[in-house]
């Protein structure tokens, strides 16, 4: 497994440094203010900022996401996709817990203890129809994946409207099993400040039958 973690990093560092190289580039920074931190239907973090930075290229990102909660909640991951032209996706994210118990050492990769859960993740849209596969690769104790954790999400977009509706099994679930865990829709509408600048605000209701809680998110991007 730190082979693993040592490959991607290093792929990570030679990606970056060859676009680096080019005349121009795509970098871009933005951070989500959510009332709370819901993923995938699970309830993770009370209200969390949530910052991004993605270099993007030909169809190709790379970049680094992140979660703080007012709570004490971290989370900090890596993440790589790329988007053909013709609809489909496919990526790989590399999650990190720095303050879940057991998962603080970055450099863990046991099975017992291990800090990094890497998922393969694709989808595939076409006139705002969705649908995303994800599938955990490694078991890793610190981070709380079994190993083989699936995950499936269908959507519908239309306009400023969204329909949803997700299930896993694995550290998605409660069992274990799979279960449905994520129904729900989104509305996002842009706020204007002034006639040259207005942020997006989101709001989304979300029903979780396996743990049986409802939620209700605000968000902002800045």
């Amino acid at each position: 497994m730190k082979k693993k973690i040592s490959l991607i990093v290093a792929l990570a560092v030679l990606t970056v440094g060859s676009y680096a190289q080019e005349t121009t580039s795509n970098w871009s920074a933005s951070a989500d203010i959510v009332s709370s931190y819901v993923w995938r239907g699970l309830y993770l973090s009370n209200s969390s900022i949530q910052p991004t930075v993605t270099f993007s290229t030909n169809g190709f990102s790379i970049g680094g996401w992140g979660s703080a909660g007012v709570d004490g909640y971290l989370e900090a991951d890596l993440f790589a996709k790329y988007q053909f032209n013709f609809g489909l996706w496919l990526g790989l994210t590399d999650y990190y817990f720095p303050s879940i118990e057991n998962g603080n050492d970055y450099f863990d990769a046991s099975e017992e203890t291990g800090s990094h859960a890497f998922e393969i993740n694709g989808g595939y849209g076409i006139s705002g129809f969705n649908i995303a596969a994800n599938y955990v690769i490694n078991k890793a104790g610190g981070a709380g994946s079994q190993g083989s954790d699936v995950y499936f999400e269908a959507d519908y977009t239309y306009k400023n409207f969204r329909i949803f509706v997700g299930g896993g099994d694995g550290w998605h679930s409660v069992s274990g099993n799979f279960n449905i865990s994520n129904i729900g829709v989104g509305i996002t509408k842009n706020i204007p400040v002034s006639t040259t600048f207005s942020f997006p605000l989101k709001g989304s209701v979300i029903l979780n039958p396996n743990t049986r809680k409802f939620h209700v998110v605000a968000g902002i991007t800045l």
